[in-house]
């Protein structure tokens, strides 16, 4: 990225009885276009016995991107949404005004030795939006747009760049690519991009500005038009960005909005276990995540 601004380290994270790299937010960066949460699943080796259990819990005011490299997870949501997520492909949930969802080990891999390894990605809706009815979309790997270019092969996840568009349904101006390159090759693609933009190194290196910068870096850039770099070989990288939103975001546990008074009420109605506002997950009824209260809001 010819116009490096920023450079940020995976940082761990715990998400209950799982640990995960955490890559947005950052203190010094809070979002990269519309995306506000970013973390790095695994890659995690599990026994017999070792599984995924992340039960019901809450969002408001975003959306939620799931894709996986290794491993399945089967997702279960207050609106009846019961399905496994495979490799490749793309789940993709909106919470509007609000929805329950359970991430949970498929039933046939509990008693047996498996792996996980994956990005989850939250996108904050536009204000519009943020009071919208839930909604929930699978694409299956198959329908995301592939092609080769440069030497390399591209993939677009979710959002519209190169002149194409990922049938994934976002609700913004954004982009979420996959580039892997075999051998060493110079990638070019500013005039695909728009808005803000960032690059997280999954496996590999590349070099830019006269540096080498490796795995698990994520690199921020000034203008995304600018953006060029050399990926060594064997290397994986996401670029993900798009038009920022003139409104602060707020984020508070699994709560995103421009209102703190909405994410206040929100706490409220899940403290109280308030069904009306958020029902129980289907087939999932008899757990819940208890609120974490934080000390304060995160981008505060």
């Amino acid at each position: 990225m010819s116009n490096t601004q920023l450079i940020i380290e995976e940082r761990a994270a715990d998400i209950g009885n799982f640990m995960v790299g955490r890559l947005l937010p950052f203190r010094q960066k809070r979002a990269v276009g519309p995306f506000v949460f970013i973390d790095h699943m695994g890659p995690a080796a599990m026994a017999k016995g070792e599984n995924l259990d992340v039960g019901p819990h809450p969002h408001i005011g975003l959306s939620t991107l799931t894709y996986l490299f290794e491993g399945s997870i089967q997702h279960k949501d207050s609106l009846g949404s019961d399905l496994e997520i495979k490799p490749g492909a793309v789940n993709w949930m909106t919470a509007g005004k609000g929805v329950v969802h359970s991430e949970r080990t498929p039933e046939y891999l509990r008693s047996t030795d498996k792996s996980l390894h994956g990005l989850q990605i939250w996108v904050a809706l536009p204000q519009h939006l943020e009071q919208s009815e839930p909604s929930f979309a699978h694409t299956e790997a198959g329908d995301i747009p592939h092609w080769e270019d440069q030497g390399a092969q591209f993939k677009l996840i979710a959002g519209e760049a190169f002149n194409k568009k990922s049938p994934v349904p976002v609700h913004s101006q954004l982009y979420f690519i996959e580039i892997k390159a075999k051998e060493k090759q110079q990638i070019n693609i500013g005039e695909h991009l728009y808005g803000e933009s960032a690059l997280y190194i999954l496996e590999g290196s590349i070099n830019a500005d006269g540096h080498n910068y490796g795995n698990k870096q994520i690199l921020i850039a000034k203008d995304s038009t600018l953006c060029a770099f050399e990926m060594e070989a064997q290397t994986t990288v996401y670029i993900f960005g798009g038009e920022p939103f003139d409104e602060e975001r707020y984020i508070h546990w699994n709560f995103v909005n421009s209102s703190k008074e909405v994410i206040e009420e929100a706490k409220t109605n899940w403290k109280n276990q308030n069904h009306d506002a958020f029902p129980k997950v289907v087939g999932d009824e008899d757990d819940y995540v208890p609120l974490l209260e934080p000390p304060s809001f995160k981008n505060k």
